[in-house]
């Protein structure tokens, strides 16, 4: 028996049958909106108990659906323009009844969005209540999906049908030009781009990887492919344009020898001639586009051909009369170069989006090294004015790159923001086996030892820093979490690394090193000052009791 993750207990695919696909699974995004997984099993039981059809936005069937709907629509964004501009009505039976699939499921779509589940903008719930669904899906996309789920592969597949039975030469062409002008409506089918940008959005919300690296794929994914459909619209229309007006002998169709030429160098040579443009190479002519590059004259009497001295103007030539010559200037093919200045604008607003969104994902990318950075060239700018010696400018630039290894944070605010629960398991994780070497902190309560981490302080010394001084008074005792230190003695020398500790005495007495502490490598450690250890013990009174006994005895294995 199949056991779906997060259904209420004891629902099934066996038990619930297909309900239990309506229901919320459990994931990040779902534990994140309602906290636990009881609450998750109680949003499964109160969509059950309400006996409504509704897909809720955490369901696993919801998530295929985005997906599935997503390729779908790209695919028509793509195919569509290829087929009005291209493929002339000869698109094959396999695309038209791919526009019928398409145009059915659309359909079908906006019947379901009256019964699909909402996540609110601050994504604190998920809206079931089929009044509250019908009312914001009429307020924001009811309209435009119903424009985009227009059924134009019905009415082509129909006018097709009509067209190829039927064999009077006047309505075929009458026919012809139905079909013409519906295969201009289809591109209404383009508005199907707003749900491409409507399911990039909820699969960034209802992706079950909640983390910033995938919501980043997921934005620079959307960037590049609404940048690659304006690139492929633009070459798409580059050969419509010229089609409508069919093929006049100036346009760039002809003059290429593309008539005669297969889909994929014509589409080829479209997209090339958009990308020229829209990235500003200025291919080619800087001329306006006309039907020649030149001006030519031809001798002939007034009297032969009956022009006047009055310009006629026809559709790409200009007649002027001039001393018994006429004089034929080529005008420009002003449709083309719209298409041209069209294109260089949308180009420039492709790139403007571009830079805008790629500084910003650039911005948001690791703040804790931009910080650091920030921090560390305030700080050169700090010795730099004070002239410190290059020697102590270097130490203090090593310093803190091992503090913080490039990334700036300041622990005492992580540690301040998290519950007390939370930080005691954090420092259980880096400190408990460093209390546990100590013997002072053996065998004790755990509550003691707990009380304990939460006083440890993080610290970090250089290579050849004294820790501590021989008979210089000190009130704390240090843990050694990573490095190695030398202990100096006037009787004999000692090395400590990884797990080791000194200044016991000193935390239990505030009296003074017996020893010089020298680090040898860099040394991250934990220290604990005797003001905070009296703190501790002030709330176990039975631990007091047994370390003053301690502090009796005379240690001499090698407290410092």
């Amino acid at each position: 028996m199949e056991k779906l993750k997060g259904p209420t207990a004891g629902c099934t695919t066996a038990t619930c049958g297909w309900r239990a696909l309506l229901l919320p699974q459990l994931n990040r995004q779902s534990l994140y909106v309602y906290g636990s997984e009881m609450a998750v099993e109680k949003e499964c039981m109160r969509q059950l108990e309400s006996g409504v059809f509704v897909i809720h936005p955490f369901s696993l069937i919801r998530s295929y659906y985005i997906m599935c709907m997503m390729a779908i629509t790209f695919l028509n964004l793509i195919g569509i323009p290829m087929e009005i501009a291209f493929l002339d009505g000869h698109s094959g039976l396999a695309w038209e009844g791919f526009n019928v699939f398409s145009d059915t499921l659309f359909l079908i779509d906006v019947a379901l969005n009256f019964r699909m589940g909402i996540i609110t903008d601050d994504g604190e719930e998920a809206i079931l209540d089929i009044k509250r669904i019908r009312v914001s899906y009429l307020r924001t996309w009811f309209i435009p999906d119903v424009i985009a789920a227009f059924p134009i592969g019905y009415i082509l597949l129909f006018a097709d049908l009509q067209y190829h039975n039927d064999d009077n030469p006047s309505k075929t062409n009458k026919m012809m030009r139905i079909l013409m002008f519906v295969r201009i409506l289809s591109l209404i089918r383009l508005a199907r781009v707003s749900r491409l940008v409507r399911f990039f959005n909820e699969v960034e919300k209802v992706s079950n990887a909640n983390l910033e690296v995938v919501r980043l794929f997921f934005r620079i994914l959307s960037l590049f492919m609404m940048i690659f459909l304006l690139c492929h619209w633009n070459g798409c229309i580059q050969y419509f344009v010229p089609m409508l007006e069919e093929f006049p002998t100036d346009c760039w169709v002809r003059k290429e020898n593309l008539m005669n030429a297969t889909v994929i160098v014509k589409y080829s040579w479209g997209v090339f001639r958009a990308l020229s443009q829209m990235i500003a190479l200025s291919y080619g002519s800087m001329d306006a586009p006309t039907s020649e590059n030149y001006r030519f004259y031809f001798s002939i009497t007034k009297k032969s051909t009956g022009v006047s001295n009055s310009p006629l103007s026809y559709k790409y030539l200009t007649f002027h009369t001039k001393q018994g010559h006429v004089l034929v200037s080529l005008s420009p093919d002003y449709v083309e170069m719209w298409i041209v200045m069209v294109s260089m604008v949308s180009g420039c607003l492709m790139y403007t989006v571009l830079v805008a969104n790629a500084t910003t994902m650039i911005a948001n990318i690791d703040p804790a090294a931009k910080e650091y950075k920030s921090k560390m060239s305030r700080l050169e700018h700090y010795m730099a004015f004070m002239k410190l010696p290059p020697e102590l400018q270097l130490r203090i630039s090593n310093y803190y790159q091992a503090r913080y290894g490039g990334k700036w944070f300041q622990e005492k605010d992580v540690m301040d923001t998290v519950s007390s629960a939370l930080k005691e398991q954090i420092l259980m994780v880096m400190c408990s086996r460093l209390l546990r070497n100590v013997p002072v902190f053996q065998n004790r309560d755990e509550n003691f030892i707990n009380a304990v981490l939460l006083k440890l302080e993080y610290e970090v010394f250089l290579e050849g820093d004294a820790i501590v001084r021989q008979n210089v008074p000190g009130d704390r005792m240090f843990f050694i979490d990573h490095g190695q230190v030398l202990m100096e003695t006037d009787s004999y020398d000692r090395e400590l690394c990884d797990g080791d500790y000194f200044g016991e005495t000193c935390m239990l007495t505030k009296g003074k090193h017996l020893a010089t502490v020298k680090a040898l490598t860099d040394c991250q450690c934990f220290s604990l000052s005797w003001d905070d250890f009296q703190n501790v013990l002030e709330g176990f009174p039975d631990v007091k009791k047994d370390l003053e006994k301690i502090m009796q005895l005379n240690s001499d294995g090698g407290l410092v």
